[in-house]
């Protein structure tokens, strides 16, 4: 086994300090929740500090409005050193979400520059010094502005640019079929 690997002696050092800080984040924000912060975050496991249940509620003023919308968020065993992942379970339509449920935006890419992507800065990705609270605003943020410009849902990016009411009519039936079950 080479000490890069997960259960290494080396892993395993870095993954306490990644579970400590993250029972630290989720206190916190777990504190500071209310009702207008827009999102209320849980672990999916009581005994599993890496992956955590996060629910939003669309945003105000948005076609996400009055939806109530489920993700998971896991975090690698080096966090805070490279970013979680993050996947709706709630089914969406849009630009940023891959089909899967995956989010795509910069924060949540790992550190550094991307060679591929020139849109895309090394200070709009992730950082260590950032927290949960970051990434949680940033997803809002998405959701309010998508980004067609760099697409994860190719089809979904199609249709907001070529048919807006379209696009717009099937993002509010998949809201309302969020609160509806």
């Amino acid at each position: 086994m080479s000490s890069a690997e997960p259960g290494s002696s080396r892993q395993r050092p870095m993954a306490h300090v990644a579970r400590e800080l993250l029972k630290k984040e989720l206190v916190t924000l777990m504190k500071a929740q209310d009702e207008s912060c827009g999102f209320s975050v849980g672990l999916e496991d009581d005994s599993d500090f890496f992956t955590w249940r996060v629910v939003f509620e669309g945003p105000a003023e948005s076609l996400y409005e009055g939806g109530i919308f489920t993700a998971i968020l896991k975090f690698p065993s080096d966090f805070p050193n490279n970013p979680p992942e993050m996947r709706f379970e709630t089914e969406m339509w849009h630009p940023n979400i891959y089909p899967d449920g995956r989010v795509c935006i910069s924060i949540l890419h790992p550190p550094g520059t991307d060679r591929f992507n020139d849109q895309e800065t090394a200070d709009e990705r992730w950082r260590p010094i950032l927290g949960v609270h970051s990434i949680l605003i940033s997803v809002m943020s998405m959701l309010v502005d998508p980004n067609v410009d760099s697409p994860a849902n190719i089809d979904a990016a199609v249709n907001m640019k070529n048919d807006y009411e379209g696009w717009k009519k099937k993002v509010r039936q998949l809201t309302r079929k969020s609160v509806e079950g």
